[in-house]
């Protein structure tokens, strides 16, 4: 994508990572890249620290080749109107604001403009996210490639119908914070048990990763790796019944749930706006 612009229109910790994952793999040159922040603290460490333009003006960061709206949904439809005149006509807007529908951000831009929506997770700050990808009705297949780039730079990407993107911000999106609560429980549970907190929180943290990176290497179903782990009478199917008899598994079925439905219920009212 060398022959194109990139402009991040906020330059967050989701942003940052996007760009630190994109320089690395050399997907754009630092000249070709354009950030806008609001602080001139924030200018200047992402000028010195990745070699791009950054700038205060989101307008200027707006009249790049492929644009990626990154700034909180609570201040969405300001910054779309800000910036709406700005858009090229043959510019790629990709937005990462959780919960705004396509329809929301084609509605405040001029009309035909190609819109890809992503849904990308916090893990993307270690290249390791997982993001979700939904095209817009004027999209083009040669816009997903570009999008797939972009966020196959800091992790991996699959794509979704629209319709889909409320489940993801409820499982890949919600989920780091699932995962840090139970690692906690697993630290904590190891403390009780008899071992220092640095030396639980690093064993719970790497078995975490360790069949996180098994499943995906193996793509086994995680029932057959669970029962390579569970011997007839032993500890880990001792464990296992005593989770299952406090509900794990419906309580994280319910949470995701729970979050898929808040995901729409604030994407219905950003429509009623």
């Amino acid at each position: 994508m060398s022959e194109k612009t990139i402009g991040f229109v906020g330059a967050g910790n989701m942003a940052e990572a996007m760009i630190r994952g994109l320089l690395r793999g050399k997907v754009f040159a630092p000249k070709d890249v354009t950030a806008s922040a609001p602080r001139e603290e924030r200018q200047r460490e992402l000028s010195e620290t990745y070699g791009i333009n950054a700038t205060r003006d989101n307008r200027e960061a707006a009249r790049q080749d492929i644009v990626v709206l990154s700034v909180k949904p609570q201040i969405f439809g300001r910054i779309l109107d800000e910036i709406a005149e700005a858009v090229g006509a043959d510019a790629l807007v990709i937005s990462i604001a959780a919960g705004v529908p396509v329809s929301v951000i084609q509605s405040k831009l001029p009309p035909g403009t190609r819109v890809v929506r992503a849904m990308p997770n916090t893990p993307a700050l270690v290249d390791a996210a997982a993001t979700a990808l939904a095209r817009g009705e004027h999209a083009r297949e040669s816009d997903l490639d570009d999008a797939r780039r972009i966020f196959d730079a800091i992790g991996i990407t699959v794509v979704l119908d629209e319709s889909q993107m409320d489940a993801v911000t409820g499982l890949s999106g919600s989920g780091p914070a699932y995962v840090f609560l139970i690692l906690e429980a697993l630290s904590d549970a190891g403390v009780k048990v008899g071992l220092s907190r640095r030396n639980a929180q690093l064993l719970a943290a790497q078995t975490l990763l360790g069949s996180a990176k098994l499943l995906l290497e193996t793509n086994e179903h995680p029932g057959r790796l669970k029962d390579m782990v569970t011997s007839p009478g032993g500890t880990a199917i001792t464990g296992l019944h005593t989770l299952e008899n406090g509900g794990v598994r419906t309580t994280l079925m319910n949470a995701v749930e729970a979050a898929t439905r808040r995901s729409r219920e604030l994407g219905e009212a950003l429509l009623t706006k």
